[in-house]
């Protein structure tokens, strides 16, 4: 099977860091997404989206979207558990999951592409949106920081997929020009736990 990985990409970075968390190498292809690799013709027969990471098996199967691919190497090495075990940890790593994904990365996501000015040339800015993503992102903060006042984890007791998406999500708000605001001790200190695994560096 083959990885074909965009580098800094957030999406990306996910499935490296999942991938490093379960100790599983896979060969990958570099996708450069500044010089738009990933709008050629090549790469979009394999994904008309346009995006990446895409894992092609081997059969010539194409899965895209991080947490799809993730999942997929969860059900072929299912330790360390990185989507929870039993049904109530599975069913918290995934709730999590999804405020840290649609409460926190979106907005931060947004507020990037349609302010950054490098990213004029990929979107149809509307400066207005990004504006208006902003205070979302705070509240996607404040709502992570409230969760961390009383676990050690977003999902609860273990490290999940959950803890990956909000940590690669708070590395994406120094380009999005935003940052985690000092009052909120309980992000930060979750923060720098997860920085401290080598997985993070990946």
């Amino acid at each position: 099977m083959k990885l074909y990985d965009g580098g800094k990409v957030p999406n990306a970075r996910r499935v490296r860091m999942y991938l490093a968390e379960k100790g599983i190498t896979v060969d990958t292809v570099p996708v450069d997404v500044g010089a738009k690799e990933h709008l050629s013709q090549a790469f979009l027969k394999k994904n008309p989206a346009g995006r990446v990471p895409v894992l092609e098996l081997d059969d010539g199967t194409i899965i895209t979207e991080s947490v799809a691919i993730c999942r997929y190497f969860e059900a072929l090495h299912p330790t360390p558990a990185l989507f929870g075990t039993t049904p109530l940890e599975q069913a918290m790593v995934v709730m999590w999951l999804r405020k840290a994904e649609f409460e926190f990365y979106l907005p931060v996501a947004y507020a990037f592409r349609h302010l950054h000015p490098a990213m004029a040339d990929f979107e149809e800015q509307v400066s207005e949106w990004g504006e208006a993503n902003r205070p979302r992102a705070l509240a996607g903060m404040a709502t992570l920081n409230a969760r961390l006042s009383h676990v050690p984890y977003l999902a609860g007791d273990h490290f999940s997929i959950a803890d990956i998406i909000a940590f690669i999500t708070v590395d994406f708000l120094k380009p999005a020009k935003l940052a985690v605001p000092d009052a909120m001790t309980y992000l930060k200190d979750w923060y720098a736990r997860v920085a401290a695994r080598p997985s993070a560096g990946a």
